[in-house]
Parts: structure tokens; C-alpha cells; sequence
């Protein structure tokens, strides 16, 4: 169940683009009855696993801004390393911690659902504001990027997700001149040593299922190539709001669970 459940996950995110966290996490939760550090921490071995290849792939065609990288991982990695640290000296077993946990993803889940929902929006409103607004200084824009690099290192250490769908919107409100395939290039290789870090961490306070990370792996794996294949014959604008409709809906379970 567990390497089929990875199978439709993998096809989605081959035909969607969207970051497998966002349904991986929440699938484990509800419907495995993982615990949501356990969940979380076991995504992230498994999204660092995952994104390797893709990385590569946009490396090798010139796609990744590895100055881009190295800002953003100035502020994550310390971030996510913060982050464990504190998650390390609380009982992740207890009402409180599985409370915060269960609702800060129902809160990531609800924030991907409405850049879903909302993305051709976002686009026309990036464009008409760069028409009428200066463009901002280098050094503003790579402070920007630091930031946002300490906000995906919080949330995605915490609830695995955030680093695709927060982390290219926003990069291409500050890069609105950079191609989208080196947005999405330099978003995925940082997500790299993000998502390492975290599951690693996870993985020496006691949080990574190995065996469920296997099952994800073997399910997942030919479900992506098999979607990445299909999406160009897909209503891909369909199955994105179908999508959302159904993350809105985990996201509120998870939420007053």
C-alpha cells in the first residue's frame, strides 16, 4: 500500500510539478497513522533523494544559479539546523508537539493549495508590477533571498513542505528576469542540502522510518517518470485544481484533527 501510495504520488508530481511533501506527508499522517515528525522526517530523506536527479538534469543544461543556491542556503541550513535543535529537546510524543506539527502542515498545505489555485494570478500581478515599479537593488534583493532562505529552512525542517511552491513563487517575484526553468533549477538544488540536513537530523533524534522510506522509493520512483511522460498529454490546469481542492480539504483535517 505504502510503495502504491508513492506510485500515485510520483505520478502527480510528474504532472503537476508539485513537491511530493505536500501529498506524501499529509498521506502518511492520515492515512498510515505515521507519527508527523516520523512523517516529516522520513519526506525529507526522501525528497533529498528524489530531487538529486532532477538537479542534475537542470545542472547539466545550465539551469541552476549557484550563487541563487548559496544564498539561499545561508539562511536555510542554519535555520533547519536551529529548528532540530529545538525539536530535539521537546517530547515530540506529546499532545502539544503532535498538535503543532499536524497544524503547521495543514497551514503549509492550505498556503500550496492557494498558489495553486491562484498561480496564473500571481503571474499577471508579478508582470503589471514591474512595469510600474524599479526594480530593486542587488543588494536588497540577495538580503531578500537570505530571508527567505531563513523562512524555508524553518517551515520546510518542520513540516517538509514549502521549499517548491513558497520558494519558486517568491523567487520569481525577485528574480522576475531570470528564465523559469533556472528558477525552478536553483529552487530544486537547494532543496537538496535543505532536505538533507533535515532528515538527516531527523534521522539522529530518532524520526526516520527506513523502512518506509524504501517502500516510498520503490512506489514513487516509476511513478514520476511515468507522469513526467504522460503530463504533456494531460489537462495539467485541470488535475492543478483538483489538486488544490484536494490539499484544502487534508489541509482542514490535519488542522482540527
Amino acid at each position: 500500500m505504502v510503495s502504491l501510495s508513492g506510485f500515485l504520488v510520483g505520478a502527480l508530481v510528474g504532472i503537476t510539478g508539485v513537491g511530493g511533501a505536500s501529498l506524501m506527508t499529509p498521506l502518511m499522517v492520515l492515512l498510515f497513522g505515521i507519527h508527523p515528525a516520523t512523517a516529516v522526517g522520513t519526506d525529507l530523506l526522501y525528497a533529498a533523494i528524489t530531487k538529486m536527479a532532477g538537479a542534475s538534469v537542470h545542472h547539466r543544461n545550465g539551469h541552476v544559479r549557484w550563487r541563487l543556491v548559496g544564498a539561499l542556503s545561508l539562511g536555510s541550513i542554519p535555520a533547519s539546523a536551529i529548528t532540530l535543535w529545538l525539536m530535539s529537546g521537546v517530547d515530540r510524543r506529546s499532545g502539544h508537539a503532535v498538535e503543532l506539527l499536524t497544524t503547521s502542515l495543514g497551514i503549509m498545505l492550505l498556503v500550496t493549495a492557494i498558489i495553486l489555485l491562484f498561480r496564473d494570478l500571481l503571474v499577471r500581478f508579478e508582470l503589471n508590477w514591474l512595469k510600474s515599479h524599479k526594480t530593486p537593488s542587488p543588494r536588497t534583493i540577495a538580503i531578500a533571498t537570505f530571508c527567505l532562505g531563513l523562512v524555508l529552512g524553518t517551515v520546510v525542517t518542520l513540516t517538509s513542505v514549502g521549499a517548491g511552491a513558497i520558494g519558486v513563487t517568491v523567487l520569481l517575484f525577485l528574480y522576475p528576469r531570470a528564465a523559469v526553468n533556472e528558477i525552478v533549477g536553483s529552487d530544486i538544488a537547494h532543496a537538496i542540502p535543505l532536505t538533507l540536513v533535515g532528515g538527516l537530523g531527523y534521522w539522529m533524534i530518532g524520526d526516520v522510518n527506513w523502512a518506509l522510506l524504501l517502500s516510498l522509493l520503490i512506489g514513487s520512483i516509476p511513478g514520476i517518470l511515468l507522469g513526467s511522460h504522460a503530463a504533456p498529454r494531460m489537462p495539467e490546469r485541470i488535475i492543478r485544481l483538483l489538486l488544490a481542492f484536494i490539499l484544502v480539504i487534508v489541509a482542514l483535517k490535519l488542522i482540527h484533527s
